[in-house]
């Protein structure tokens, strides 16, 4: 009997979500993640990759609202480090940081405590998807306001051909599958 090698994360991530049609527009092809978390083994493979990826790189993972919150924490309690969050504005009760960006329909904007972590702290952005890149750019800024160093970003997707590779082209970041959109 033959050992079977584990499929490669770029074919894992994308099989593990649930792709739906037209939503949250049409035209759109929306990946879901909640699915792929739901999967202990396959949330596991990826964490453990994350953190292989990135290993002495951070002092400090940050998680960008909301999905990115899962795979923060995951990854901060796996390898001992702590847990900074990206918040939609108004949602942290202290003294922040603020950074609009540009949505498709208009702008939004996030935000981090001011003062949480010293400055020159390394941090680890992660989130679920890279598409345009517009969120992970505002968060990146954020960091760097703050006087902290991004050390890098992880996706659990990444959204070719969406240009948000191109928009974090300054950053090392990290996709463990791609699909073409």
């Amino acid at each position: 009997m033959s050992v079977t090698e584990p499929a490669p994360m770029q074919q894992i991530v994308p099989d593990a979500c649930t792709t739906i049609e037209n939503y949250p527009h049409e035209g759109i092809l929306f990946y879901d993640v909640t699915t792929l978390f739901a999967n202990a083994e396959v949330f596991k493979q990826c964490i453990d990759e994350l953190a292989r990826r990135f290993e002495g790189t951070y002092d400090v993972v940050a998680g960008v609202e909301a999905r990115g919150f899962l795979l923060a924490s995951a990854l901060a309690y796996a390898t001992g480090k702590g847990i900074m969050t990206v918040r939609k504005a108004g949602k942290l009760p202290r003294e922040t940081f603020r950074e609009e960006y540009s949505l498709e329909y208009g702008t939004a904007a996030v935000e981090i405590h001011c003062n949480d972590f010293p400055t020159g702290t390394r941090v680890l952005l992660l989130d679920d998807i890279l598409a345009t890149g517009g969120t992970l750019v505002a968060a990146a800024k954020l960091v760097e306001r703050a006087q902290l160093q991004v050390a890098g970003i992880g996706v659990l997707l990444e959204l070719d051909g969406l240009g948000g590779r191109t928009a974090l082209e300054s950053y090392h970041v990290e996709s463990l599958s791609a699909v073409t959109e």
